[in-house]
Order: C-alpha cells, then sequence, then structure tokens
C-alpha cells in the first residue's frame, strides 16, 4: 500500500519544482496569435478567459464585437469556446488581454477586398456626414464617400439613413482607409441600359471653362467644349445655362472610370447649327446619330471612310484628362478621410 503521508523532501519533489515544470511545459503567448479559448467567469465591463495561461486572460466590453456592445451577454456565453486575438503581452500580474473585435476586423478586411476583386456593388446606408462626404458602414468597417462621388441633387445633410448602392474605390487595410463611390455605381447601371451612338434627353447641371456637365437619367455626362459644335466656341457660357434642357449623344462609355462623354456637334446637320440653329440639331438628331453610328460600324470592320467623316467621328483627345481634372481621386481629400477601423 502506498504511504499517503510521505513529505516532498522524501519524494525528492518540491512546490519549486512543480513551479519550474510547469513553465518548462507552459504555452508561450504572443500579442497578435489567435487561440482558442473558453468563458469561465462574465463581468459587467468584461470577462475572464481560459486559454491555458497560468492567470486567465480577460478581455474588455470594447473589445467584444466590431460592433456597439452595451453588455458582455450579448456576445458571450459562459463556458462558450471560441477564437481569441491576443491584443497585449503579459501585465505585471501576467494577465493577457484578448480581442474578438481584431479578430472581426481581420476578417471584414478579407472580404471586403474580395469584394473589391470581383468589382460588386454593395449597398449600405448613411450614418453620418462630414465636410468632405459621408460616411457608412461595409462588413462593420467605417467607409467614406468623397463629396465628389455622391451622385445625387440632395445635400449631404440629407442622406442620413438614406441606403446607397456603392463601387470601391480604395481597400487599404495598411493605412485603415475604405473609400467608396455612390456616382460610379450609378454610372454602371445606368451604362447597362445605354449605348455609343445612343441619343439621350439631358439637363445642364453644371457649366466649366472646358464643358458641361448635363444630367441624364441620375447620372452626370461630361459635353466637351469641343464636342459641342464644329464652329469654334470661346466658353460654353455662350452656348448653355444651367437648366437648359437639350438633346445629346453618347460619344463614350468607360465603365472602369465611370465616364459617360457626350456630343452636340455629332448632330450638327451642318457645322455651327448648335449655336445658329440648335432646333433643327434636335429635329435631326436621330437621323444624325444613325449616320455616326453607321460610321462607327464601319470602322469597327474595316471599311474605309471618308477622311472627312473619319475625323468627325474619332474620339476627342483630351476629353478624359479634363474630366479628371474635375473629378479628383478620393486620395486627393486625405485629410478628410476617417478611419475605417475607429480606434
Amino acid at each position: 500500500m502506498v504511504n499517503q503521508n510521505l513529505t516532498a523532501t522524501e519524494i525528492g519533489f518540491t512546490h519549486e519544482d512543480f513551479a519550474a515544470l510547469l513553465d518548462k511545459y507552459d504555452y508561450h503567448f504572443s500579442p497578435g496569435d489567435i487561440v482558442p479559448g473558453t468563458v469561465f467567469s462574465i463581468e459587467p465591463r468584461g470577462a475572464l478567459i481560459d486559454i491555458g495561461a497560468k492567470t486567465a486572460a480577460y478581455i474588455p466590453i470594447q473589445e467584444m464585437s466590431i460592433n456597439r456592445v452595451d453588455a458582455p451577454e450579448e456576445v458571450l456565453q459562459s463556458n462558450e469556446t471560441r477564437e481569441f486575438f491576443i491584443l497585449t503581452d503579459e501585465n505585471e500580474d501576467g494577465q493577457l488581454t484578448l480581442s474578438i473585435r481584431r479578430i472581426e476586423y481581420m476578417r471584414a478586411w478579407e472580404r471586403v477586398r474580395q469584394l473589391q476583386a470581383e468589382d460588386a456593388t454593395v449597398r449600405s446606408g448613411v450614418f453620418a456626414t462630414n465636410r468632405g462626404g459621408a460616411l457608412v458602414r461595409i462588413e462593420g468597417l467605417r467607409g467614406f464617400i468623397p463629396g465628389s462621388h455622391i451622385s445625387t441633387r440632395k445635400p449631404k445633410e440629407e442622406l442620413v439613413g438614406e441606403e446607397l448602392p456603392l463601387k470601391f474605390l480604395e481597400v487599404d487595410e495598411e493605412r485603415n482607409r475604405l473609400v467608396l463611390s455612390h456616382r460610379r455605381a450609378l454610372v454602371e447601371r445606368k451604362m447597362n441600359r445605354l449605348e455609343v451612338g445612343e441619343v439621350v434627353i439631358g439637363t445642364v447641371r453644371g457649366i466649366k471653362p472646358y464643358g458641361a456637365f448635363i444630367d441624364i437619367g441620375g447620372v452626370s455626362g461630361l459635353l466637351h467644349i469641343s464636342e459641342i459644335s464644329h464652329e469654334h466656341i470661346d466658353t460654353p457660357h455662350s452656348v448653355f445655362n444651367v437648366n437648359d434642357e437639350l438633346k445629346v449623344m453618347i460619344i463614350d462609355l468607360d465603365a472602369e472610370r465611370g465616364r459617360i462623354s457626350l456630343s452636340t456637334k455629332q448632330l450638327e446637320p451642318e457645322p455651327g447649327d448648335m449655336i445658329k440653329n440648335r432646333d433643327l440639331v434636335y429635329d435631326k438628331a436621330e437621323e444624325m446619330a444613325a449616320k455616326y453610328r453607321e460610321q462607327m460600324l464601319a470602322k469597327q470592320q474595316g471599311i474605309a471612310v471618308a477622311p472627312a467623316e473619319a475625323a468627325e467621328a474619332a474620339p476627342v483627345e483630351g476629353v478624359e484628362a479634363v474630366a479628371e481634372a474635375e473629378i479628383p481621386p478620393a486620395t486627393e481629400v486625405e485629410e478628410e478621410i476617417p478611419a475605417a477601423i475607429e480606434e
């Protein structure tokens, strides 16, 4: 029979030896590791988690979810086992701090990168606006829509609560930036129903020295000054006023950039008619557009086109370059782009 009254000295194994053995086989936990853990105590503002360390790890309530949490029980249940992210190294008491929020953020970034790669259109409600644009949430991340990429006549302050279709402009986890475009989503949707050579009715919404921006069913196209008439024009202001309604022909659709290029020049029966007799241009618009489409088809099929016709049908160089200057990339409003992850 074993003598259960033997002392530690008699069996040659002290408490110090036992502690050293624990240290020898103890797991080494580092910040950034993802480890399984079991909830064994829920507190008012956090929870204690058993991850196999010598001391129970702790997860504060603000690290329990990517979303707002008012009570730990909304996320965690006693004896529940799940993954945790090690947020900080051991404190003076040997306790690690954990996070679920960081795991959710990692997976959210992975998901939005996948959505961007698929060129997906996502929908999200505006929850706030600032000087530079509007704020939305995508997969729990805070996204920013620059003002130049909001395509609506409403003041942006009135967009709060409204759900918008959006395309990704920038997904940058390293810089903590998620930038989206409402305008690009609308243009893409509209482009699916538009064709080069089609005549549409639009309204002048803005006039710049290089051209006019025309609203065609909720999206904006550029009527460059060189595409207004065959006759020289000093400024678009001499031809159009804001809110003028006019017929224009689509001469280019660039889905990747979200650009629609327009022309009235190609609709002129005679050079200068847009200045001298605009009503005639509109009356003959469909007829002239049909000729334009014939020229484009002949060009695609390699059929020789008369030099004058070819010159008229050729795309206007410099149009996109000027349009780009008007619509700055999202990175030009750097100071106004809030972080995707709210610290």
